[in-house]
């Protein structure tokens, strides 16, 4: 089905040249007798890549078939291994894929996994992870008053920047996003 370049919003997942694409930004211009021009900032869900197209007039692309299945993260060694709960078929990630989500799951998380003609290509994570501490540096005394951050090195084996309050054993909340503290979990 073809899709209009009009509607390529933000988050569009569309197929470009057989590969799936997700728009990241969208800006629509429109010149005086020369009609309208699209310009569009798109990822790849296949390899990540990056890229930035412009489309004309007319134009049109082929919507995506892309499907969304709860999953539970198993294991890594040099792939991501998940496996459907309600199936229990297992399924594999490549490590280039993951790079940057990594870091926020452990084994038996769910997640949800974003599938393209029948294979996993993505995965999407939930906004917030609870990921415990299991080394930081004391607080110095009188060092509180101020909002003083130090590096938490996290159960998953990333290192984030912490308030000083925090200790080693804490139970925090992580921005999957942004990889970022937000708060203490009681």
């Amino acid at each position: 089905m073809a899709l209009s370049i009009t509607n390529l919003k933000k988050g569009t997942i569309f197929q470009l040249n057989g590969v799936p694409h997700r728009v990241m930004e969208y800006s629509h211009k429109v010149m005086g007798r020369g009609g309208a021009s699209v310009s569009v900032k798109i990822k790849s869900l296949i390899d990540g890549k990056v890229l930035t197209k412009t489309f004309h007039g007319n134009d049109t692309v082929d919507t995506a078939d892309v499907s969304n299945r709860p999953m539970q993260y198993l294991y890594s060694d040099n792939k991501f291994h998940f496996m459907d709960p309600s199936t229990y078929e297992q399924f594999e990630l490549g490590a280039e894929t993951m790079e940057d989500k990594a870091g926020y799951l452990k084994e038996g998380d769910n997640i949800t996994a974003q599938f393209f003609e029948g294979r996993i290509i993505n995965v999407e994570l939930p906004k917030n992870v609870p990921l415990k501490v299991t080394y930081t540096e004391n607080a110095v005394r009188g060092d509180t008053s101020t909002a003083i951050t130090k590096d938490a090195k996290l159960e998953t084996g990333i290192t984030i920047k912490v308030p000083a309050f925090i200790k080693t054993g804490d139970l925090i909340s992580v921005d999957t996003t942004t990889g970022t503290y937000r708060e203490r979990v009681k």
